[in-house]
Parts: C-alpha cells; structure tokens; sequence
C-alpha cells in the first residue's frame, strides 16, 4: 500500500466520456427558458417601437402598425428623417452609452473577451431606443443586430444577479441573443446555430442546451403574439437540376468575392470617418446625408426592408429595381455602418445578396429565378458572418422552401471557405481585431482530452536522497550529467518522495545552498492510470504544480506526468498535421528492350 506523505488523492477516472456535462446545466436550463420568454416580449416590443418611428418619421402619425418607408409620399423631403435620427443617436452615444454605436454583435462578443460578459444596465436601455429610431428615420439596417445585442444585454443582467461564473454569463448573454434574433425572424434553429458558431465560443451540451431552450420558448411566444412563420414565404423548389447546382457554386463565389469587399469597404469608410476634424457624435448625421440620397434614387433601400426580400423572392421586381436596388443599399449601407451609427447587418446583407442573385437570375432568364435570390443571400450571408451552417438553414426557415437545401449547401460552403481564404476575419470580428482583441473561431477537440495519463507515464532514471542537500544534488549532477529535466527524490527506505526539476535545484543551489531537497519537492496530486492527459494538467493548475502522481487502479505509485509530456501531445498533434507525405506511390515499371542475344526471360531476371 501506497504511504507517501507528500500527495493529494485526486482521481478524476469518470471525465472520460464523449462530454463533460455538470448539475449546472439544470440552473443554465431553467435561466435559459426564463432569458429566452423575456427576449421574446424584448423582440416584439423594439418591432413595435421600429414601426411607431417609422411611421412619426414618413407618415406623421402615431401608430405600431407595420409599414415600410418605401411608400412615403415626402419626395425631397425624405432626406430630413434620416439626418434628424441620425443626430438624435449622436446624443444618445455621446451622452447615453457609446456602446450603442455599431451592429451590437461586435460589442456583444467584446463584453464577453475582456469583460467577464457583464453588460452595463444602460447599454440594454439605450440599445434598444437607438436602434428603433435609427431604422425607423431610414437608415438601412436590420433589426436582429439591435434585438441581438438587447438580448445579450438582458441575459448578462439576469446572470449577474444569481451565483454564475464568468464562463456561465457568457453562456446565458448568448442565450438572450439567441432568443432575441429567434423571436425576429421566426427562426428558432438558426438562431441556435448562429450562436454557436459565432458567439459562444464552444459546442458542449452545458450551453446548447441552455441556448436551444431560450431559442424555443421565445419562437414560442412570438407565435403567440405575432403569427407562424415563414417571414417570406416563396414558390417551394421540386426539382434540382445540376445546372442549379453548378449556378449555387457560381453564386457562392461571386457572393464570396462581394461579401470581401463589403468588408473591405466598410472598414474603409471608418477610417476615412475618423479622419474628419469633427466629433464622432456627428458622424451618423454626415451618413445619414448620404442615406437620404439614397433613399431619393431608391426609396426601398430605407429602412429594414422586409418587404422588398419578400418582393425579390417572389420575382415581383423588375431587372432595373433590382439593380438599382443592390447599388443604392450597398452604398448606404456601407456608408451608414462606417459612420458608426446603430443598426443591424443581417437584413441589409440579405437584400444586397438576394438583389444580387434575382439581378443574375432575370438577366439571364433561367428558372426558379427567386431560388437564385435566395443564393444570393445564403451566399453574401455566409461570406459576410463565416457562418456556413446558420447561412444554410437561416434562409430555409425565413421560406420553408426546403427543397433549395442542396443549393444553399453549396453556395454557403464555397462562399465561407473562399472569404476565409481571402481574408482572415470577417465583418463581425474586424472590430474586435481593431479594439486590441483577438479570438478564434476554430473548434477542435483538445487532444489532452484524447489521451490517457497511462500513455505518457514516465519516471525519472535519476534519483536523490531527500535528506541530501541542494548545493550536493547540484554537485553531483555537474559531475554526471543527464539528459532528463526532473530527479526522483527518494527517503531511507527507497520510497518514492516525488520529484524536482533540475532547474529549481540549479536555482536553489545559489541562492539556498544547504536546504534539504525535499523542500522543493510540490504537494502534487495523485491520479489514476485511466484518467486524461486533460485531467491531468487540470490537477496541476489546481494544485499549483508541474506534475501529478500516477498509480495503478489497485497499486502502488507507477510515475509521475510532467507538463513536458502534455506538450509532447501537443508536439505530436502538430506534427500530424504539418508533416505531409504520400502514403502509396505511383510506380511506373518500363518494360527493357533485350539486347542482342538476350531473351525477355533474361530481361525480366
């Protein structure tokens, strides 16, 4: 039986499954269901506020009902709501929370990096206001980056009321998003999805459950309050052919190449704002100039535009609409979110993207033309976000027309892989690039997780009496080198005491010269054979050390797992990855012509 003094029993054997789930996820559930009813009523009340200012703004009445600017009868004078909204949000960013200024998705993802995803109370209050009166004088933007962001907001206020870690109000901000853009669009999956390849920075059950459960009640409820999907219903496709399949990858390239310059563009017109001799206050208002311009040449590139995706999709938009369409809410739009003011990105890239396709599509009078405006958005979609699986179903659920799976399929994956090849981060992730911060937004299975401590297991050549005194150790391993990092330290009896790194003796030697070795030998803990590489380095963070006893199931001590032999794991994943050679080989074996006098036998021998 084991009697070594210096260890802690800390076996972990029952974290080997597929997933590491905790009775947390019952508290993340239920927080989860009450965030995602709360961001439902959220949704429908800044819908409603969208409307009331749209309507004050273009039609000079109070009413919630919903309407779209395109129809204002104000001719030249549409250009005055856009400016006036636009230098009320000055106000709010300046005196209110400049947190307000942008899409809401950056700023969500930046509270969650640096700041343990807490929201301040006022950033939820003035988010919401901002962007009503934003979208509803004109400007060109969707409202899910707004509800995104508000939900967020609420679900990290909700968290920080109960007992949650930093990693846990993460999860329930997501949720609040999730249900926020759930409730818009009527597309609880997507929503889901979008959360979790965008925000939430994992894929364990401990957050999508939470976050699907939010995602569904607040579907819910909007079904409740406001009506089933689909938010644009389309002719269902029957039938795809493969020259639909051979247009979804062209769509899914152009759309790629055009979400790139998007980026490029407006991250472009925000260096030329801050440029200007004038306080970014006003710069909304210097944009919004320019939005009512726009909306002069084109009234259906104000506002969020809901009408005009329906129109598109439906094939009751002329070539020269359409393309006037794509050029005036691209302008706009780019110009308007480079300013800084409060909007959402998701409508606008859906009436670029479907603007886009539906353009190709009557040029060139193929079939199912409103298929290749829903390309187009999956596709400008997917190279905007790099969201390939949410660019996928998101517009399923705005049409139910799932027989445009296989199509969407292809141009969104062709269209995430070519943006990221062109460019390293997307729209969403620029900002936060350009704040100092930095995330990635590939998931991979830790390898730690893959191996057990009883492939790595390793016990040192090299061993010491614990009695003996550093300056001696050190002495003696001058006069004998060895090519290892750690000594075994060892009492009277030959009993394993632990072990030290050769450095600490070499540091020690000089500055304690006649301690006993022991001294520096760590309180480690002890693990099982069966455990992880993962556990392992989890008990060395715990326990402030850089190794772990192993044992047998039914034994004594076997070794001990340095933090050398986790990077090796490490070392070894690298190598799997980078070292690259054929596996079979191509031989080409030339028959030899006899010489004279030979036979092909002696040839052949």
């Amino acid at each position: 039986m084991w009697r070594g003094a210096h260890f802690r029993m800390s076996s972990q054997s029952g974290n080997t499954g597929d997933f590491t789930t905790s009775s947390q996820i019952l508290k993340l559930s239920a927080a989860g269901l009450a965030i995602g009813a709360v961001c439902a009523f959220i949704a429908v009340i800044l819908l409603k506020m969208i409307y009331l200012f749209t309507n004050l703004s273009f039609f000079h009445r109070l009413s919630v009902a919903n309407i779209s600017p395109t129809d204002n009868n104000l001719h030249v004078w549409a250009m005055v709501p856009p400016i006036v909204g636009a230098v009320l949000i000055g106000f709010i960013a300046r005196y209110g929370s400049d947190k307000i200024r942008g899409h809401g998705i950056p700023e969500a993802i930046e509270a969650m990096l640096i700041n343990e995803s807490k929201v301040q109370p006022r950033v939820a209050f003035w988010k919401p206001i901002s962007a009503a009166i934003s979208i509803g004088s004109g400007g060109p933007f969707g409202a899910e980056g707004p509800i995104i962001m508000t939900g967020g907001s609420f679900g990290s206020l909700f968290s920080q009321f109960l007992k949650f870690s930093s990693i846990e109000r993460r999860i329930l901000l997501v949720a609040g998003a999730a249900g926020g853009m759930s409730a818009t669009f009527a597309a609880p999956v997507s929503a889901v999805l979008f959360a979790v390849e965008l925000l939430v920075f994992e894929f364990k059950p401990r957050s999508l459950v939470p976050i699907a459960l939010a995602s569904a009640v607040a579907d819910a409820i909007r079904v409740a309050l406001i009506g089933p999907g689909p938010l644009f219903g389309m002719p269902a496709l029957t039938h795809v052919s493969a020259s639909l399949l051979g247009a979804s990858a062209v769509i899914g390239l152009v759309g790629s190449i055009l979400a790139v310059l998007l980026t490029w563009a407006i991250y472009g017109v925000e260096d030329v704002f801050r440029k200007l001799p004038v306080h970014w206050m006003w710069w909304p208002a210097i944009g919004a100039v320019v939005i009512g311009i726009g909306g002069l040449i084109s009234p259906r590139a104000l506002g969020v535009g809901y009408d005009s995706i329906f129109a598109m999709l439906n094939v009751k938009l002329s070539v020269d609409t359409l393309l006037t369409l794509l050029i005036v809410k691209t302008v706009i739009w780019v110009i308007a979110l480079g300013s800084g003011t409060s909007g959402g990105i998701l409508a606008p890239i859906l009436i670029i993207g479907g603007s886009l396709g539906g353009t190709v599509g009557e040029i060139f009078h193929v079939p199912h033309p409103g298929v290749w405006a829903l390309l187009g958005m999956s596709a400008i979609f997917s190279g905007v976000t790099r969201t390939p699986f949410t660019s996928v179903i998101f517009p399923l659920e705005l049409t139910h027309n799932l027989g445009a799976l296989l199509p969407l399929l292809v141009a969104s994956s062709l269209a995430t892989g070519l943006s990221s090849f062109i460019l390293p981060r997307s729209i969403l992730t620029e900002k936060i690039a350009r704040r100092g911060l930095h995330l990635t937004r590939e998931y991979q299975t830790d390898p730690l997780q893959m191996h057990y401590c009883r492939e790595i297991v390793w016990r040192p050549v090299s061993s010491f009496s614990a009695d003996m005194k550093v300056k001696s150790v050190a002495e003696a391993l001058f006069t004998q080198p060895t090519s290892e990092n750690w000594i075994e330290v060892q009492d009277s009896n030959g009993t394993s005491k632990g072990i030290v790194s050769i450095w600490d003796i070499a540091k020690h030697a000089n500055t304690s010269p006649q301690s006993r070795v022991l001294a520096y030998v760590s309180n480690s803990p002890v693990l099982l054979m069966t455990d992880t590489a993962k556990v392992a380095l989890k008990r060395m963070l715990e326990a402030d050390s850089n190794w772990v006893w192993i044992r047998e199931q039914q034994g004594g001590i076997t070794g001990f797992v340095t933090v050398h032999q986790l990077l090796e794991l490490r070392k070894r994943e690298y190598q799997e990855e980078m070292m690259r050679g054929r596996v079979f080989t191509w031989a080409v074996r030339r028959r030899q012509v006899p010489k004279p006098g030979q036979s092909d036998t002696q040839v052949n021998l």
